[in-house]
């Protein structure tokens, strides 16, 4: 069973309908005693940092996810948003996130040469090659190329390049999967990257 964190900031259906497509038991959980009863937990996530930080804080579940992730080690997933708040700060906002692991999110920042030459946009938008940095239970996917669907203008500085999952080249290399002891985070939505989406998820869900 795996539990989706519900704090109004991500796309709850979507997740949940990947999970059931991929014969994964899910549900949608919002109260600190479902966190508590928790075996795997999903955070999703979209939109503005500092409105992800006050609706988590406001939630009444960062202490109960603290305990689960931290104490008794059950596995998390960020996902967008969610991956960005594991880590302690934001360009784009004030507040501070969750600081599970060492880190900040920087926005994308391109020459205006770099810019017209690539046609580089912000926000990164599409499919785009993703590249493992370390072997774990989340990395090893059948194909030529690993690919996922991304929407982000921020992504994710870690401290500990040892903390660094997966890579992306978007004008530059980037962090775009984070990892540390029980605790994983995605840039990318893999509820919408179809079969690289599924087979990250059944990874998960099997860890």
């Amino acid at each position: 069973m795996i539990s989706i964190i519900d704090c109004g900031m991500g796309n709850l259906g979507s997740v949940k309908n990947m999970l059931k497509h991929i014969g994964v038991q899910s549900e949608i959980i919002s109260t600190s005693l479902e966190v508590d009863q928790a075996e795997k937990i999903i955070l999703p996530g979209v939109g503005n940092w500092d409105n992800g930080v006050k609706k988590l804080n406001e939630s009444g579940l960062l202490e109960a996810l603290n305990k689960k992730v931290l104490i008794d080690k059950v596995p998390v997933l960020g996902i967008c948003l969610g991956m960005q708040l594991l880590l302690e700060s934001s360009e784009e906002g004030s507040l501070p996130g969750i600081g599970w692991i060492s880190g900040k999110v920087k926005k994308f920042e391109f020459s205006p040469s770099q810019q017209e030459q690539n046609k580089l946009r912000i926000p990164h938008m599409g499919w785009n090659i993703v590249n493992a940095k370390k072997s774990t239970e989340l990395t090893g996917f059948d194909g030529d190329e690993t690919r996922f669907y991304f929407v982000h203008s921020y992504h994710a500085v870690v401290d500990n390049p040892q903390d660094v999952l997966m890579t992306c080249d978007y004008g530059y290399e980037f962090a775009c999967a984070i990892h540390h002891e029980n605790i994983w985070g995605v840039q990318f939505h893999p509820e919408k990257s179809h079969k690289f989406g599924m087979a990250l998820m059944k990874k998960f869900a099997e860890l």
